[in-house]
């Protein structure tokens, strides 16, 4: 048994502070869905001796082409990397244009990772985006592949909420099977003398559709000249993702000598790879004055402080974790540094695996991003945990009308449309997130507090709604949205929203202005909206109101208690666009019952002034008796289905493809039918 991270960095005082990923989960056998597509993964270029385990393909980046990848269109992105503002922040401690953060996480193993979701709602589908800067996809083994490149799904929900993606460079210590060839052949140079895999690197993340790569270089044994050799390599890959409008990050652990020695600062023993990239993460072994040193060095050399992100491990601990937070973002004085989270997915799998439902884990992931109080604009002074809100401001990327949201997290127990089951079966996949609330939860009353949450149990659309649940004794307040969205005579803001327990009057809190400081209520205008006991979608139209709606949120007052409320879809909008349907949708592969559909996006269709922008597609079955059966949606042009199969009686098998609008308005479908 391989050493685990934790016990490396138990093993003594000389022990290395590795960034070491978990051991590699048991891949799953390929042949039992021979299509199945998965992320990608490489080695630079030489593979290890011998053949790989059951469900693992040894690849070598050097020989990749975009063309003959057979999986590029169900890993591809297709979300844009959103534009992002800071309203004010929610409370009096949050700071703006000082600390960053950026997370390092692991959604899976490194083979066998499904580039398109999967059928369990046990998933890490991180929502607190509004916190985050930089998401590292992270992972890599000896035994599969030290080269990650991030899901499709993964990077779209971070995209759709302004966050750039890194892809994953991991060259292991010895003790986890590194082998120092493997860095040499990342530096290997051409007989022009330029670095082919720094290319390769860069053109991986353009077909992909990301935003960068995260090296980590720890395999030990090297000298000046591969260091030398290491510094040219990241010059040349900085140079050319600039050019590509992509951005390098440099794990503190190889020294300028080519040794691997983690410094825990930034000094003259790693300041040429910091130079040689957009910023460093700076190993756990950091101390305060090291940080301090460190923010004053790379100010020194014309860079902000806030480009070396001080790494803090919450593998083990997440919000039990013990650390020094004065020393990198004090709340008596400006921030040190940023702070870099090393695999904060700690939130789901500290949970029993028999307790990982989607409302387990989403209560323990606001506790971790949110503090105890489980209120941003209340944070509990006597916390330990010094939660990224506490410190933070949050980003908001609500800024263009129409907009929607059905409150998807991105994963769920089954799938509904219209308040309709039309998928029982649990689902993942994050490029179906919605752009979810901000500040979760900002609850505003004089009296008690209700509970406010993703719920799982019923839904308007997707697989949650949000669920207010409690006995308030005075009217409350929930902030929904930081948005800038501008008002025109013909804008309106619909709320589908339903009444479960108890009698509650309902009002949309709108404000055209931000608050007059930090830590207090937007000016909220209020406006009446029915009340209802079913499903229904309530159409306010905004008279009165001019500029720009600043925020959105909903003030509730119980008439009769206790109240549990769902809010099952938001949108604000001038009109109502329905989509062109796509194009050319065909079965390009299958096996028995495991097919690889694809099609093209109708013309316009990604270009507003032309045609509604599609959000993403839903697949649907049209079963023999008349009905249809969610079997899943993307935002690419591809999509896998695996296990199906014949209906009694059934000949062939009849799928339905449907482009979805920003405001959930679906397009006619287009069919293709697959003979048994």
């Amino acid at each position: 048994m391989k050493p685990t991270r934790r016990t490396v960095l138990l093993a003594g005082a000389g022990a290395a502070a590795a960034l070491l990923p978990s051991l590699p989960a048991a891949a799953a056998p390929k042949a039992a869905a021979a299509l199945q597509p998965y992320a990608s993964y490489w080695y630079p270029d030489s593979l290890p001796p011998g053949t790989p385990g059951t469900g693992i393909t040894w690849r070598g980046l050097k020989a990749w082409r975009a063309t003959d990848d057979p999986d590029l269109a169900f890993n591809a992105a297709s979300v844009p990397l959103a534009a992002r503002f800071t309203p004010t922040p929610a409370n009096a401690t949050a700071r703006t244009g000082q600390a960053r953060i950026q997370s390092l996480v692991s959604f899976g193993p490194t083979a066998s990772n499904p580039s398109q979701g999967s059928a369990t709602a046990d998933y890490y589908a991180l929502t607190h985006w509004a916190y985050i800067d930089e998401l590292v996809f992270w992972g890599g083994s000896s035994g599969e592949g030290l080269i990650l490149a991030p899901n499709a799904p993964i990077v779209d929900a971070a995209h759709r909420h302004g966050v750039p993606v890194l892809g994953n460079v991991f060259l292991p210590p010895a003790a986890y099977g590194g082998q120092l060839q493997w860095t040499r052949d990342l530096v290997q140079r051409d007989t022009a003398g330029r670095y082919p895999l720094a290319a390769q690197l860069v053109a991986v993340a353009s077909a992909y559709g990301f935003d960068g790569w995260f090296v980590n270089a720890e395999t030990g044994g090297g000298d000046t000249a591969l260091g030398t050799a290491m510094q040219g390599f990241m010059r040349e890959l900085k140079s050319l993702a600039a050019a590509a409008g992509q951005r390098v990050t440099w794990y503190d652990s190889m020294t300028v000598n080519g040794a691997v020695s983690w410094q825990g600062a930034l000094n003259a023993q790693n300041q040429a790879f910091f130079q040689a990239a957009d910023d460093m993460f700076v190993d756990f072994r950091w101390s305060a004055s090291g940080l301090a040193a460190s923010g004053t060095r790379a100010e020194q050399l014309g860079r902000s402080r806030y480009e070396l992100w001080a790494g803090v491990d919450v593998e083990a601990g997440g919000w039990n974790t013990s650390e020094n937070w004065d020393a990198i973002v004090p709340g008596d004085r400006p921030h040190v540094t940023s702070l870099g989270l090393y695999r904060p997915e700690w939130t789901r799998n500290q949970l029993p695996a028999d307790g990982r439902a989607p409302g387990a884990f989403h209560a323990a992931d606001d506790r971790f991003w949110t503090g105890r109080s489980l209120d941003p604009s209340r944070p509990d002074g006597t916390d330990s945990w010094r939660a990224p809100a506490v410190s933070v401001a949050d980003r908001s990327t609500v800024t263009s009308v129409p907009f929607a949201s059905v409150f998807n997290t991105g994963h769920g127990l089954r799938w509904y449309e219209e308040g309709v089951v039309t998928s029982d079966a649990p689902w993942n996949h994050l490029g179906l997130q919605d752009r979810l609330p901000s500040r979760r939860w900002v609850v505003r009353t004089e009296g008690e507090r209700p509970a406010v949450s993703f719920d799982f149990a019923d839904a308007w659309r997707g697989g949650s709604s949000v669920l207010v649940d409690g006995e308030p004794d005075a009217p409350v307040t929930v902030d929904l949205y930081a948005s800038r969205l501008p008002i025109t005579v013909d804008t309106v803001v619909e709320l589908t929203h339903r009444t479960d327990v108890g009698r509650v009057n309902v009002e949309l809190a709108i404000a055209t202005a931000e608050p007059g400081e930090v830590g207090t209520p937007p000016p909220y205008t209020y406006l009446p909206v029915n009340s209802v006991n079913g499903w229904h979608t309530v159409t306010v139209p905004l008279t009165g109101l001019s500029g720009t709606v600043h925020a959105i949120g909903v003030r509730l007052t119980a008439d009769e208690g206790p109240v549990k409320w769902r809010l099952g879809g938001l949108a604000v909008r001038d009109a109502r666009p329905t989509p062109a349907p796509p194009q050319g949708f065909r079965v390009t592969a299958a096996n028995g019952g495991d097919l690889r559909l694809a099609w093209h996006p109708a013309p316009g269709a990604v270009n507003e002034a032309t045609a509604p922008a599609t959000r993403h597609y839903t697949l649907h079955r049209l079963l023999p008796d008349g009905t249809r059966r969610f079997l899943g949606g993307t935002c690419q042009h591809a999509y896998f289905v695996a296990g199906l199969q014949p209906e009694q009686g059934e000949r062939a098998a009849r799928f339905e493809l449907r482009a979805v609008g920003e405001l959930y308005t679906s397009s006619a479908p287009v069919t293709v039918t697959h003979p048994w």
